[in-house]
């Protein structure tokens, strides 16, 4: 068996069977304040805001990576990734999802890295990360039939800037960070999708209705 074992990401918030936990929304709230105050400049703040989250990231990534070495390194590879992307953090959204997906794309790179390597042992699935995978195909089960056929005739590349940006929600820094890419290459391959959808869409609206929506078009969205 590989030294590196896959086991379930510690809890963000909740407690099974409680609802949240007030302390680590104290926390969570904290993180977010300390990381607002480091994008105006406060040392002070970022230097908190970096001593209390290490430890954090360390028991996410010793969940899936049991090699010591191993998980060191990707911890700081984290750490390093938040730093480089901390002036792209938008500050009305919670910090620790941010942090979290930060800390699961660099274990998920470390993979990537082995399995290039030729460690058969590693089984690069990202059934892993399956939380994020029915995230995505639950926001894709909303579209409408004629979006949903022409983002999925889409390159997979620009599919998935389309999706990050336009479907999740990102911001064009953090879906870059979720594709292993820089922000000018994500936006390239978004825009390039989005004319690529806008000709595959052509004449599927009528009125501002998709032709699926409208009446006699046998069927809506989720019947």
């Amino acid at each position: 068996m590989s030294a590196d074992e896959r086991q379930s990401d510690p809890p963000a918030t909740e407690r099974p069977g409680t609802g949240p936990d007030p302390a680590i929304e104290a926390r969570e709230a904290r993180l977010t304040e300390w990381m607002q105050a480091a994008q105006q400049g406060d040392a002070l703040a970022y230097r908190q805001l970096l001593e209390a989250i290490q430890p954090m990231i360390r028991r996410i990534v010793r969940a899936k990576i049991r090699d010591e070495a191993a998980a060191e390194d990707v911890v700081q590879n984290a750490l390093l990734s938040i730093h480089r992307g901390r002036r792209t953090y938008r500050a009305e959204r919670p910090f620790g999802p941010w942090m979290r997906a930060i800390t699961r794309n660099t274990i998920v790179d470390h993979f990537r890295e082995r399995k290039r390597k030729g460690d058969r042992e590693v089984e690069l699935v990202v059934e892993e990360f399956a939380d994020d995978r029915e995230e995505s195909a639950e926001a894709d089960a909303r579209l409408a039939p004629e979006l949903a056929t022409a983002l999925a005739s889409l390159p997979e590349s620009q599919r998935e800037a389309v999706t990050l940006v336009q479907i999740e929600g990102l911001s064009v820094a953090e879906a870059a960070l979720r594709a292993g890419v820089s922000a000018g290459a994500l936006k390239v391959r978004a825009h390039r999708g989005y004319r690529a959808l806008a000709k595959a869409l052509e004449g599927a609206r009528v009125g501002g209705e998709w032709r699926s929506e409208r009446p006699g078009a046998g069927g809506r969205r989720g019947d």
